[in-house]
């Protein structure tokens, strides 16, 4: 929806509301831009305030408004994440082909780390939405959405079954829905398998019903699946294996050339698999079986930088981060609680301090009924670069 197609109703509702948030620095401070957020949540004024403002403030702790300037991706995604911009479609917005199928899902997160595939996630949205705003300059109409076409062409059982790319899949979708919303106009998976209904609906509960309407899911009747595309696409955007008239400069008829279709992923690529051991300034902590341990780290100064490194002994452990502005008040999650395999590989993260209240780090064993769990850890809080200056 543009603001020009808005009833009067949803025009008033839209006027309180941009008022409402008007201290947000948006990255974006077009009026189809903050108007986005409200369709999101069917202009219900309170839960669009809390959507976009929790966007914001996730901006800033993971430092996403600078990331395609400031931010050098792994090689392994930018050669081996299976998807591109191949055209437009009918309504002038940028065409995506992902041909999820046939990635290496496995070699990919064996070569980065879980932090930099989501990074990754944002890294390409930002790259494009920026790419969308500076086109929208130029022409009568601004460019707002995105289609996409998910080639599921490849996809096994032995690809959907390997836990940590599910894991990591549903942590992006999460990611994606609540800081990029309505960035879609179509979405069509194609050559879809039997084996991809039972995905699907485990990924359905993650989407919000005004994303689910705009996907159409088909199996491998391409005559079904290429007509409904040309009836949004023209053939002349659209590769031969689709049902278009495109190919590269080579004939090839997927345009292998000028999108990444995935492929294996060379071993060269792949991290060192090294079981991690405790550092000399690490601290140990022992979370008993079905049980909990928390950590408080009361924040003075707003922008101050909590970094983490941590390793367990035997078993993986359930990590989150959260803050809360009075003792025994709400929770607000940084970092969502997910189990992590930190008797394999070191944890390290960081993010920024947006308010002085008080963050807590939470390690959850209370799954485990049998075993206790042996933490290392060294958490620090480092103030912004002015204060350290100033000191």
């Amino acid at each position: 929806m543009l603001v020009s197609q808005m009833s009067e109703a949803q025009k008033e509702t839209f006027d309180q509301f941009k008022d409402k948030v008007k201290d947000c620095k948006l990255i974006d401070p077009s009026d189809d831009y903050i108007l986005k957020w409200l369709v999101a949540r069917n202009f219900d004024l309170d839960q669009a305030e809390k959507m976009l403002r929790r966007s914001v403030e996730w901006r800033k702790a993971n430092r996403v408004d600078g990331i395609v300037e400031q931010w050098e991706p792994p090689m392994a995604l930018v050669k081996y994440y299976p998807m591109g911009i191949i055209g437009a479609d009918k309504f002038s917005c940028p065409l995506w082909i992902v041909s999820f199928g046939k990635g290496d899902w496995k070699g990919i997160l064996q070569s980065v780390s879980k932090r930099d595939y989501l990074r990754y996630i944002s890294y390409m949205a930002e790259k494009n939405l920026a790419a969308m705003r500076k086109n929208s300059s130029n022409q009568v109409n601004p460019m707002l959405y995105q289609t996409f076409i998910v080639d599921m062409e490849g996809l096994s059982m032995n690809q959907m079954a390997y836990k940590p790319f599910r894991e990591v899949g549903f942590e992006g979708i999460q990611i994606s829905e609540a800081n990029y919303p309505e960035s879609l106009r179509r979405v069509f998976i194609v050559n879809a398998p039997k084996v991809f209904t039972f995905v699907f609906n485990m990924v359905k509960p993650f989407l919000h019903p005004v994303t689910l309407d705009k996907i159409s899911v088909f199996g491998f009747d391409k005559s079904e699946w290429s007509a409904a595309l040309l009836k949004e696409i023209d053939a002349d955007q659209l590769p031969v294996h689709f049902g278009g008239t495109m190919t590269d400069s080579k004939g090839d008829p997927k345009c292998s050339s000028l999108i990444s279709l995935g492929g294996e992923v060379p071993q060269s690529y792949y991290m060192e698999a090294t079981k991690p051991y405790p550092k000399s300034y690490m601290t140990t902590l022992t979370v008993p079986n079905f049980g909990k341990r928390k950590l408080e780290f009361k924040i003075t100064q707003a922008n101050s930088m909590l970094r983490w490194e941590f390793m367990t002994e035997e078993g993986d452990i359930s990590f989150r981060l959260y803050y809360v502005k009075s003792k025994g008040g709400k929770k607000f999650d940084v970092v969502n609680m997910e189990r992590v395999e930190s008797h394999l590989m070191m944890e390290e993260g960081e993010i920024v301090c947006t308010q002085p209240v008080l963050y807590i780090v939470e390690f959850d064993n209370s799954y485990s009924y049998l075993r206790s769990k042996n933490i290392w850890y060294r958490i620090t809080v480092d103030l912004p670069i002015s204060e350290r200056s100033a000191s």
